[in-house]
């Protein structure tokens, strides 16, 4: 029993510096991915809202002057996926096709902010349950800076854990909102569009 006790032990022990590494690695990822949000959030705001303030008002007979007025190239998923809609109309296998496919892309977006929700408490868990175990042997045996070290490496990867975790919840909640107001503006031009064909035709 002593074996296997020690064997776990010897493993435990050796995964602290990799899940240390990892934190390390998902709050810098964090640091990137706040700027690239605030970047994203501009872009929402200059681009993306008024695009989806026109596809809301939208009626099938000025699907050709919207079509004429957007950009030939968007810096946003969802303004791109509108140009193909449209360029697709006559198609109406390939809308729904790309409508997943949007759907796709959207969660692609999401995936940093989930993986950084999710992995940020996993790992701070680990890093603060690691090192109890020599801090509890440098408390028995009496070496009480072995306990201190151990128990500030114990407090100090929760706080980072917690802090990747709370970065990623945040843009992921974001994200999620933009995600869910794309789809309905791609469905109801989706819907407007087949309308169109059909008084076109």
């Amino acid at each position: 029993m002593n074996v296997i006790s020690n064997i776990l032990y010897w493993i435990s022990t050796g995964l602290l510096v990799p899940v240390i590494v990892l934190l390390i690695f998902f709050f810098i990822r964090a640091i990137i991915l706040i700027g690239t949000f605030f970047g994203q959030y501009l872009n929402e705001k200059k681009t993306v809202a008024p695009l989806y303030d026109k596809v809301e008002k939208l009626t099938p007979d000025g699907v050709e002057d919207f079509y004429e007025s957007l950009p030939a190239k968007s810096r946003s998923v969802a303004g791109s996926y509108v140009r193909k809609l449209i360029e697709e109309r006559d198609n109406a296998p390939k809308v729904e096709l790309l409508l997943a496919e949007y759907e796709l892309e959207a969660d692609k977006n999401i995936a940093t902010s989930k993986v950084l929700t999710k992995m940020g408490p996993i790992l701070g868990l680990m890093g603060t349950l690691i090192p109890m175990g020599p801090a509890l042997v440098g408390l028995a045996s009496g070496d009480i800076a072995s306990m201190a070290y151990n128990m500030q490496v114990a407090f100090a990867t929760t706080v980072v854990g917690l802090v990747v975790s709370a970065i990623g919840f945040l843009t992921q909640q974001v994200k999620e909102r933009w995600s869910v107001k794309g789809l309905t503006a791609l469905e109801y031009l989706a819907d407007v569009v087949k309308q169109s064909n059909t008084t076109n035709a």
